[in-house]
C-alpha cells in the first residue's frame, strides 16, 4: 500500500507533459480561430493578391 501511495503522489507531482499539453490547445485555438474566420481571411488575402497585381502590372 505504502508504494501506491508513493507512486500516486510522484504521477500527480510529475508535470513532464504539461508544455506539450499546452502547446495542443494552442494549437487547438488557433486552427479554431481560422476556421472561424476563414471567409475574411480568404477575401483580404485574395485583396492583397488583386491589389499586388495591379501595382505589379501598372509598373510595367
Amino acid at each position: 500500500m505504502k508504494k501506491f501511495k508513493n507512486f500516486s503522489k510522484n504521477l500527480l507531482k510529475n508535470k513532464q507533459g504539461q508544455g506539450a499539453t499546452e502547446y495542443i490547445l494552442l494549437l487547438v485555438v488557433v486552427v479554431s480561430l481560422v476556421i472561424l474566420f476563414k471567409d475574411n481571411i480568404k477575401n483580404t488575402v485574395q485583396g492583397k493578391i488583386d491589389e499586388l497585381k495591379n501595382s505589379i502590372s501598372t509598373v510595367q
